[in-house]
């Protein structure tokens, strides 16, 4: 099974430069199962902690520098200490600034956290400079497919012909992945079944034990009921002021509930880019899930799992420290859109379109491309298609999806 290579090699990048390594996202995306089976195995000496075992959260509140008094293999040996959960303690962030300031030259530190270590280190800047952080995301069809294609190249030449590079397991990997989400455990068990029992109570357990023990919420219902009204509001600007309504409660009552949503990675925002496009929509995000085998409409559904292929992509080039990209979508107000544009400095790079089935270009593809001048591609769920359009001077590309993105670095 995958091992999750890409992530390795930005540890095995990061791993020189600091001391105390950050490493965040959606809970059970397999954090710990990177920390403690393959980072670790980098070290000699290797030190777990898990707030949520009772004799570890003893052993530090008795002694917060317990892991200094556990002897190492050799007087050279640096060891790896790694702290799992650590940020359901209290004053977590006073906590690793004290021990990275003492112990930064002898030992490494890797925290793992859920969406809440994401939350609560934007609330302070007690960490400011002591550390580097990266993501990990659910399986995604670049991570499962093997070779792919040079980052450099990619970016030269988005609309590149991929045959020959992806290895014909994609089509399998894509229905996997449409049927069981990119959750490690769903997946690699393989059955519906599995993944629908599991599904109930993943959101549900997020919703009920990490945002209420993190935030002051009173209604319970009413988020559980902002959560499940999500799945259909997923692909199209996604209006606060009408989910207030529809739920009878503050504008800034549900903005707040659906931060932390995006903090605990139930949900992920993209927001429309504006500069040189008239008339574009200022304000409203599109809404996408982790877990988005939930969506019923086929087509939105698609989309969101296109949006997780990129939005992955995006980060992890940042995490490589290439550059800072950022994902985005475009619309008018003469309701013209194109899903998803990718930036870099806040430069459109190329621009990707969704279809079912159409395998000739969308009008706002086309549109919007004679106004920005870049690469555009439009991936299908249908299977066989390969075509390039013409469009004055550019190019589009219609695709099946699972081709494209499985190359992609």
């Amino acid at each position: 099974m995958n091992k999750r290579t890409i992530y390795k090699k930005i540890w095995d990048q990061l791993l020189p430069d600091k001391s105390l390594i950050m490493l965040a996202g959606p809970r059970q995306s397999g954090k710990t199962t990177f920390a403690r089976d393959i980072a670790a195995k980098d070290f000699q000496d290797v030190i777990y902690f898990n707030w949520d075992t009772a004799s570890d959260k003893r052993r530090l509140i008795a002694d917060p520098v317990f892991f200094s008094k556990i002897p190492k293999s050799s007087v050279s040996s640096k060891p790896l200490v790694i702290l799992d959960e650590i940020h359901k303690h209290r004053d977590w962030k006073n906590y690793l600034k004290g021990i990275y300031d003492q112990f930064a030259k002898e030992y490494k530190f890797l925290v793992t956290g859920s969406g809440r270590l994401e939350y609560s280190r934007k609330a302070g800047d007690s960490l400011a400079g002591r550390y580097l952080k990266f993501h990990i995301f659910p399986f995604t069809l670049s991570e499962l497919e093997t070779p792919k294609i040079d980052f450099t190249d990619f970016l030269k030449n988005p609309l590149k012909d991929f045959e020959g590079i992806i290895s014909g397991k994609t089509a399998d990997n894509f229905r996997n992945l449409w049927e069981l989400s990119g959750f490690p455990e769903p997946f690699i068990r393989g059955r519906k079944s599995f993944w629908s029992a599991w599904s109930q109570t993943y959101g549900q357990q997020i919703v009920r034990d990490d945002l209420t023990t993190f935030a002051d919420i009173r209604n319970i219902d009413l988020v559980e009921t902002l959560f499940a009204l999500i799945p259909s509001r997923v692909g199209s600007p996604f209006s606060i002021n009408n989910l207030a309504q529809d739920l009878q409660v503050a504008f800034d009552t549900v903005k707040n509930w659906l931060l932390l949503f995006d903090s605990f990675y139930l949900t992920f925002r993209i927001a429309p880019w504006t500069e040189k496009i008239s008339r574009s929509i200022l304000k409203e995000k599109k809404i996408y899930l982790f877990n988005y085998p939930v969506i019923e409409d086929e087509a939105a559904r698609f989309e969101n799992l296109v949006a997780l292929e990129l939005l992955r992509a995006v980060e992890i080039w940042k995490d490589y420290g290439r550059g800072n990209f950022a994902l985005n979508y475009l619309r008018d107000k003469d309701r013209q859109e194109v899903d998803f544009l990718i930036t870099k400095n806040n430069k459109p790079l190329f621009m990707a379109e969704t279809k079912l089935s159409d395998d000739k270009p969308s009008a706002g593809l086309i549109n919007f491309q004679n106004v920005l001048n870049i690469p555009a591609v439009q991936l299908v769920k249908k299977e066989n298609v390969k075509k390039i359009y013409k469009n004055n001077n550019n190019n589009i590309l219609v695709v099946t999806a699972h081709n494209w993105l499985s190359a992609m670095p």
